[in-house]
């Protein structure tokens, strides 16, 4: 016994990086070839994804280490132990190498205590389950981890796991919660990191993990028929970049230069689209080119941006604290308040209610402002914008200087997204009747993005700011060809892409030579 002892606290702590390096992913034409597999938590979680001929489908699966029989009874001894000891509810604040460094030596305690004899081979896949699931989200830790993973959806106990997938989808995986008490426990688990409450009294759950990620949830047979459900949208750290976008054939160099532009002169933006279509997305890309020293204010529901720059005060919303509505903090309130922290730019995630009065109010005394709402076109927008709750005056309308509009498209059978217009509103009238103009337009039928050359915005930049049409022209090109030289010469990185946006601002004679632009 005292030698086994000896050996156990002689075991090196396991190693187990929880952030591998993120490689860019091929994304094949024909799905019946697809056949690829990353890490996730390395070295003991990887996704594999590949076409199944058998049921004619692409799917997830995450591999992780196989216990056996008497492994897997002791693992289950072991974390009912540690429970019995430990409040991870409180520990959980600490740092991952304090967590790692705690769970190590409670697992070798215990094991100890317990008389196990466990080989060293058994005791790393152990171990790696017990930081999975004391420190992690149990069996979708590892979806939570995959960078390329935008959505996990679970409709109930005994039914696969669905993701949504950046480039491949939707897709079904091999994780179930076969157990519907286990599922249940595992939502109390959500709210509890959410640092919210649910229950049979209380059985919907609409809340935040610490990482920003956005969860909804059901609790009871009652609400939903298959028993405890959640979906999960991710919260992204490092936002795809401008040059990344026009990788994904999202939009092109020219409709990001025209952007670029009008950020650049402060006008007001706003991005329409149906659930899921890239808003957001594209709002943090086109939120590089906002100058380095302008200060920007953000709000948001749930924290979803990640703009690269310093001078940046995100403000995220606070649910009630009791009965009431005590203490909630909801977008208006914080709306309000922004245009006192002398903001050059105002953010707002999505508007849907009372707030769009107090940001078209802020547009309207001159502060640029970029925003999302649902919405399919320009006259939806514009009614949606009229009417009960938003209620805003067709007059003010007027301070808004562009739409555009993100859609969904299946393209070569394959899912996408684009960005379907560019919209420039020209003027509404008292009758809400919007004149436009379109400079931009995405062609489904053949794939292409075309513009053309006249545009109202521009003409509004010149006179606004003392400039000829022909400065904004030479300006326009210079920028499209820096874009697409950016992506010509393969610079996505979040950071890289920002410092030459950053540089163009204060030296653009020294990057476009640099870049070799005319």
């Amino acid at each position: 016994m005292e030698q086994e002892k000896i050996n156990m606290q002689n075991y090196p702590r396991v190693e187990i990086d929880f952030n591998p390096e993120i490689k860019p992913m091929r994304k094949f034409k024909d799905k019946t070839k697809i056949n690829i597999r990353y890490n996730l938590i390395y070295p003991f979680a990887f996704a594999h994804i590949y076409w199944n001929p058998q049921i004619s489908e692409v799917l997830y699966e995450i591999e992780e280490p196989i216990l056996t029989p008497d492994e897997s009874a002791v693992l289950e001894q072991i974390k009912t132990a540690m429970r019995e000891m430990v409040n991870f509810n409180v520990i959980v604040e600490k740092s991952r190498e304090a967590l790692l460094e705690y769970i190590d030596r409670m697992f070798k305690i215990i094991a100890i205590e317990l008389g196990f004899d466990i080989p060293y081979g058994s005791y790393r896949k152990i171990y790696y389950y017990l930081c999975r699931d004391f420190m992690g989200f149990n069996e979708i830790d590892p979806l939570l981890r995959d960078y390329f993973i935008e959505d996990i959806e679970c409709n109930g106990a005994n039914t696969p796991l669905y993701i949504v997938h950046r480039l491949y989808r939707n897709l079904k995986t091999n994780v179930i919660f076969n157990d519907t008490e286990y599922l249940a426990s595992f939502v109390e688990k959500l709210a509890q990191r959410c640092g919210k409450y649910i229950s049979y009294a209380n059985p919907i759950l609409d809340g935040s993990l610490p990482d920003g990620s956005r969860v909804n949830a059901t609790y009871t047979t009652d609400v939903t028929t298959r028993g405890p459900t959640f979906t999960m949208r991710k919260f992204t750290k490092t936002p795809w970049t401008p040059t990344r976008l026009i990788g994904f054939n999202t939009l092109s160099p020219e409709m990001l230069a025209y952007l670029w532009l009008l950020i650049q002169y402060k006008m007001n933006v706003l991005i329409t689209g149906g659930t899921a279509s890239g808003k957001t997305t594209l709002l943090n890309a086109i939120a590089f080119f906002i100058p380095p020293e302008a200060r920007v204010v953000s709000i948001e529901d749930t924290r979803e941006l990640n703009l690269p720059r310093e001078n940046w005060l995100p403000s995220v919303v606070r649910s009630a604290t009791g009965l009431g509505n005590i203490g909630e903090i909801d977008l208006f309130a914080l709306l309000k308040s922004s245009f006192r922290q002398t903001p050059d730019y105002v953010i707002v995630g999505e508007v849907r209610g009372k707030e769009a009065y107090v940001l078209f109010q802020g547009m309207a005394s001159g502060h640029s402002s970029i925003s999302t709402i649902h919405a399919e076109s320009v006259d939806t927008v514009i009614k949606r914008l009229e009417t009960p709750p938003i209620n805003l005056s067709p007059t003010l309308l007027n301070v808004l200087d562009c739409v555009c509009i993100m859609t969904h498209a299946i393209v070569k059978k394959q899912e996408t997204r684009k960005l379907k217009s560019i919209v420039e509103i020209i003027n509404v009238t008292p009758d809400g009747i919007a004149l436009t103009n379109t400079p931009y337009v995405w062609n489904p039928k053949d794939d292409q993005f075309y513009f053309k050359k006249n545009s109202k915005i521009f003409e509004k930049i010149a006179k606004r700011y003392g400039l000829t049409m022909n400065e904004l022209d030479l300006e326009f090109k210079r920028r499209v060809q820096i874009i697409y030289k950016l992506y010509q010469q393969k610079i996505f990185e979040f950071k890289k892409v920002q410092e030459i946006i950053n540089e163009y601002y204060k030296k653009p004679k020294e990057v476009l030579q640099k870049f070799g632009v005319q």
